[in-house]
């Protein structure tokens, strides 16, 4: 992927990184390059033995919008009508969002995994959510690199075979986080940090 594009580098990225809830329909980069960072970032991050389960779904335009108003669906029959106009309100800021990123597991290898490797089947369920976080950070990352702001949801299981059929995706994958992202528009929330020197610990010698 060109370098040119970059706006910030690494350390800014991982530092400047937060969930922003508050976000536009605007890009500062183009939906092929989108695709193409994407693309690069599920060709290069790691995954246990090389498994290479993740599956991720680009959304944008109408097909973005589409997801949350399937969303909004899903939960108008589980939350209450009198305590609806809080959630009303977030799917609304969703929404206004210029894309999403589906994440996504390929069950059908990780059951084949399991089966080749018996000693390990508890484990690569596990490893397989490893392999999904990395590639939710990465791109988390990029996008805050290239000017643009998100936060990870989790409505899946509640959404999980309505997108599926609208999207016509495989059976056998299976959903893990909703990435809606865009131009921030407001300041994420401070974020708080504790002791770093209860967080790391360093033995040499």
């Amino acid at each position: 992927m060109p370098n040119t594009r970059t706006t910030t580098d690494f350390w800014t990225a991982l530092r400047e990184r937060r969930s922003h809830y508050s976000l536009t329909k605007q890009s500062p980069i183009a939906d092929e390059d989108l695709q193409q960072m994407l693309e690069e970032i599920v060709l290069h991050t790691p995954s246990a033995f090389n498994s290479q389960t993740t599956r991720i779904v680009l959304l944008l335009g109408k097909q973005h919008e589409e997801l949350w108003d399937i969303t909004t669906d899903v939960l108008k029959a589980v939350v209450p009508a009198d305590q609806f106009e809080p959630t009303q309100a977030k799917m609304n800021g969703f929404k206004n969002a210029y894309g999403t990123v589906l994440f996504f597991e390929d069950e059908s290898i990780v059951e084949d995994l399991q089966k080749k490797f018996a000693l390990y089947q508890d484990r690569f369920p596990v490893w397989a959510q490893h392999t999904s976080a990395m590639h939710q950070l990465m791109v988390w990352m990029a996008l805050e690199s290239e000017g643009l702001g998100a936060s990870l949801q989790h409505y899946n299981p509640l959404i999980d075979e309505r997108v599926k059929a609208e999207w016509k995706l495989p059976a056998h994958w299976q959903l893990i986080a909703q990435m809606p992202f865009g131009v921030p528009s407001g300041q994420p929330q401070e974020k708080q940090f504790q002791p770093i020197e209860q967080r790391v610990k360093v033995f040499k010698g």
